[in-house]
């Protein structure tokens, strides 16, 4: 390819929509272009990275024995209302009506349509096990689109389900996927943490996600570092604290606390430890048009992790009550709720709580608390849970080792559905006996536009993008430093011609522009090897070439730079 034919409009300044670095050097290095919020076009470049990365997840696909098909984008209502999310999934799902008035909705996952091809064709345990893939468009409402190709509201996705006769099968499909995607991860060079994850609106069982750790990351993570325990925080568990001795409990006491309402006030006006303190938070459960309200019990130094406690509740939504709400329920307002006296409303309390000895909460009475509180003695203990948020520095659950935290971006998810949709649409087999079985069913999802994006939030530098070499829109760049100068660009179109003979995927910037134009859109763009066609080193025959990530610059003659770019390629590729 020319430069000057090349359609990578690059820009000098960052564009003022660009929240992360790879949507910075995306949009400054002609890469993408927005047409609507999490809307983008794939130029050129962009689009071979993303091809190269769909290449290497087809091999590793189909190495674990994956069949690649494709599925319609515009899914039938009646599907998704037969596995209940037509609904559940809420305002994410772009939903639309033809000319007769039947509704759609634009495909964001494709449990649903591949379950329903499956019952179909599917009626014997000789067909089983199945593993079935696509990558395709899917499209989802996201509230609010951002960071570029990490949260958009279209995007490529490589979506694979597996089918098992058993529980048994479903395990060793799950694990196959687990490694493909280890492996897949690992030739796109990216340092990578699975973790234990939340099942969300997909549902199941078991799941794990691959994430890529950056600071500008969506997701944050716990692990331990004295064990291989590592989790999404909305999953994660903790091992719950205790105090070092129990004192004996004191007599429960009303105390005027005027105007006395926040964690921080309560814990100064007692001078005592927030970790002493119960924080009592009314919430709504909601299912469709109905709710109803929870009241929930938590130590005052924790958070409420409202995955954890929609989970627990099984409810398909979950909302703070409002002041009003509280008032009605607690009959006091906000900062003043507690759960001694409460009656009538549903109590959940997190484990950490049964630990608080001569605790503080609020008496359900405006400035007013109660001291000396006892969980089990002062208020039922009849529900407990664990709903708190982890935090790092928390034991481990699985050794007692402390917690540590770090941000990151999700690139793959795998799920253990078991037979949550083949029980719901009705796909069922026939076993060696005759008899009539639900299908186990898994699903694995990657995202291939983000997957990009992460490799460049883990691969960049302040002048531009460090491609890995596996996934670079081009292995090498060729500048001629003067192309005015005849002996420079002559010598540049037979290295260009002799590459591309040779199989490397080969630019040459062939501009009339000034060098370091060529050398800092060659940097922007990241292309990982640029070979420099200089006057001083051509007096000498030879020409230079600097690897793009080490900065390493090596003088060879002209007549081996094509052989000692095939070896630096090579060994490029071998090291991931």
């Amino acid at each position: 390819m020319r430069m000057s034919q090349l359609f990578a409009p690059t820009l000098w300044e960052v564009p003022a929509e660009a929240e992360t670095i790879s949507h910075q050097y995306l949009l400054r290095a002609g890469m993408i272009r927005r047409i609507a919020a999490g809307i983008y076009t794939y130029l050129p470049l962009a689009q071979r990275v993303l091809e190269k990365i769909e290449e290497i997840v087809r091999e590793e696909m189909n190495k674990q024995g994956g069949q690649e098909l494709k599925m319609p984008t515009l899914h039938p209502a009646e599907l998704w209302q037969e596995s209940s999310r037509w609904d559940a999934y809420g305002k994410e799902l772009f939903r639309l009506q033809d000319r007769h008035e039947r509704d759609y909705c634009l495909g964001p996952t494709h449990e649903e349509v591949i379950t329903d091809l499956v019952r179909r064709e599917v009626n014997s345990y000789r067909q089983l096990p199945l593993l079935l893939y696509q990558i395709q468009t899917k499209f989802r409402d996201e509230i609010r689109p951002r960071f570029g190709l990490i949260r958009g509201r279209e995007f490529t996705m490589k979506d694979l389900y597996s089918f098992d006769r058993d529980q048994e099968g479903l395990d060793i499909s799950y694990q196959k996927m687990y490694d493909a995607y280890s492996a897949i991860f690992r030739r796109c060079a990216l340092k990578f943490q699975v973790v234990e994850a939340d099942t969300g609106a997909i549902g199941g069982t078991d799941s794990h996600e691959f994430i890529v750790v950056a600071d500008t990351g969506e997701d944050e993570i716990v692990y331990c570092e004295g064990c291989d325990y590592a989790a999404n925080v909305e999953r994660a568990v903790a091992a719950d604290e205790e105090e070092d001795y129990r004192e004996p409990e004191g007599e429960l006491e009303l105390v005027s606390t005027p105007g006395v309402s926040t964690i921080d006030a309560v814990a100064s006006f007692f001078k005592a430890p927030p970790r002493r303190l119960l924080k009592t938070l009314v919430y709504l459960a909601i299912d469709g048009e109905t709710y109803k309200p929870v009241v929930v019990v938590l130590r005052g130094d924790r958070e409420v992790n409202e995955i954890k406690l929609q989970n627990h509740l099984g409810c398909m939504h979950l909302a703070l009550a409002d002041a009003e709400t509280v008032r009605e329920i607690t009959g006091a307002p906000v900062g003043f709720a507690g759960p001694v006296g409460l009656v009538d409303v549903p109590l959940l309390i997190d484990r950490e709580v049964m630990a608080v000895v001569n605790g503080v909460c609020g008496a359900n009475k405006a400035d007013y608390h109660w001291i000396n509180v006892n969980p089990g003695r002062d208020f039922p203990t009849s529900e407990i849970a664990d709903i708190r948020r982890v935090v790092a520095g928390d034991k481990c659950h699985s050794c007692g080792s402390p917690l540590h935290s770090a941000r990151g971006i999700e690139v793959g998810h795998i799920f253990k559905l078991g037979t949550k949709y083949s029980e719901d649409l009705g796909a069922t087999f026939l076993d060696g006996e005759g008899r009539e079985r639900p299908i186990v069913m898994g699903c694995y999802g990657i995202g291939v536009p983000r997957t990009m994006a992460a490799a460049i939030e883990q691969n960049h530098d302040e002048k531009g993008i460090i491609w890995p070499m596996s996934i670079a829109p081009y292995q090498v760049v060729i500048v001629p430093v003067n192309s005015k100068n005849s002996e420079q660009m002559d010598l540049a179109e037979v290295l260009y011609a002799e590459m591309n003979e040779a199989g490397i995927e080969v630019v040459i910037d062939d501009r009339d522009e000034r060098a370091g134009v060529k050398f800092n859109d060659a940097d922007l763009i990241g292309f990982p090897l640029r070979v420099t066609i200089g006057s001083r080193s051509l007096k000498e025959g030879k020409v230079e070439i600097k690897d793009r990530a080490t900065g390493k610059v090596t003088l060879v003659k002209a007549g081996e730079a094509v052989g000692v770019l095939q070896e630096k390629i090579k060994k490029a590729s071998a090291a991931r």
